[in-house]
């Protein structure tokens, strides 16, 4: 990818996260309410140590990924632990180094802060993601589990 420019988001990227969260959610045949975006996209600016935070990839003066992550405490650590949350390349730049420079900026990021626990999910079906992410990281075995309703 020529040109490929990786940086925090900014207030005036409403617009083209919303178009590419939406396309992620998408990509994972679910949707959110709007209150669930208007509430992420305010947390993703508010200064808590603990609120989420994204980064955009800028390919040619055009938005074509992003990624969200948080940091969380540990019962297995001093330091926090930084979770990887949204991944998500448009489909025309999948394949060209979007993905990994996304990560490579959370783990930057992470350092800065001290964290070296870097972690995240995927579905077991998300072949492309997996391929970059079998060369990137540990595939840790571990199985996740979510609590039913009621």
């Amino acid at each position: 990818m020529t040109n490929l420019v990786i940086r925090p988001l900014e207030q005036s990227d409403q617009a083209d996260w919303r178009r590419l969260w939406t396309a992620y959610l998408e990509f994972y045949k679910t949707t959110v309410a709007e209150a669930v975006y208007e509430t992420t996209w305010r947390r993703l600016f508010d200064p808590g140590a603990y609120e989420p935070k994204g980064f955009l990839a800028i390919a040619d003066g055009k938005p074509v990924g992003l990624v969200h992550y948080l940091y969380h405490r540990s019962c297995w650590s001093e330091v926090n632990n930084c979770y990887l949350q949204d991944l998500f390349a448009d489909e025309s730049a999948r394949g060209t180094g979007v993905g990994r420079a996304l990560i490579e900026a959370v783990q930057a990021e992470a350092a800065k802060a001290g964290v070296s626990n870097v972690y995240w999910m995927t579905h077991e079906t998300n072949e492309t993601a997996r391929r970059l992410y079998d060369r990137v990281a540990r595939r840790t075995g571990f199985i996740e589990y979510d609590l039913l309703p009621g």
